[in-house]
């Protein structure tokens, strides 16, 4: 991949890669025509690290206001996804997300956690009762 590929994909400059270059901060070839190339797998190697250092950053504000904070009481992990669960107060929460994510966060039983809900629909249900009385 020809170095501004590379700069767009990890969201800095080129100028940036140059630098991490000489630094020995990335790994860069030369064509024959002496282009700068990252190859794939070092491009996947930097996401991965600046995703982890990005995720050291703590969280000071969020849009979000439904927080539950409580304790991981399952974590089933497939191939592909995992549903965690956590218990706070009388609530209980499910979330499905990417066994990745859950391998990243080190999701175990018994761990503290916080879920945030933010959700895009509410669904109101009227029970039978309630209707009935409406009708009346």
């Amino acid at each position: 991949m020809r170095i501004g590929q590379a700069a767009e994909a990890l969201g800095v400059s080129v100028e940036t890669l140059r630098r991490w270059e000489a630094r020995g901060t990335i790994a860069v070839t030369r064509s024959a025509g002496g282009q700068r190339l990252i190859d794939a797998a070092e491009l996947s190697r930097q996401l991965a690290t600046r995703r982890h250092e990005q995720d050291d950053r703590p969280i000071v504000a969020q849009s979000a206001r439904n927080r539950f904070a409580g304790v991981v009481t399952r974590v089933e992990r497939d191939g592909v996804a995992a549903v965690v669960e956590v218990v706070s107060g009388p609530h209980r929460l499910v979330s499905l997300m990417t066994a990745e994510a859950a391998e990243e966060l080190n999701l175990r039983e018994g761990d503290e956690a916080v879920c945030v809900v933010k959700a895009t629909n509410v669904v109101i249900e009227v029970p039978a009762r309630s209707r009935e009385r409406g009708q009346g």
